[in-house]
């Protein structure tokens, strides 16, 4: 049986969203709510990308991204 590898690093998107969850729990439910809950989404969707990005033969889009002189940030 095949194993999945597991990163040890978590993604900082990652550690973002679940600081969202956290504060969305202790929220009643409402808009605010409803607002943090979305961010975390869209916060494991890009982390999702640079996974994917990053496993790709072309390497990390921030790196390219820096070497034609725009902010990596």
């Amino acid at each position: 049986m095949a194993r999945k590898q597991i990163p040890t690093e978590t993604s900082t998107w990652l550690l973002q969203a679940r600081d969202f969850l956290y504060e969305a729990r202790r929220l009643k439910p409402g808009p605010e709510r409803n607002d943090l809950r979305q961010t975390a989404k869209v916060l494991r969707e890009i982390a999702r990308l640079e996974a994917a990005s990053a496993s790709t033969p072309g390497g990390d889009w921030r790196q390219r991204t820096a070497s034609r002189g725009e902010s990596a940030v």
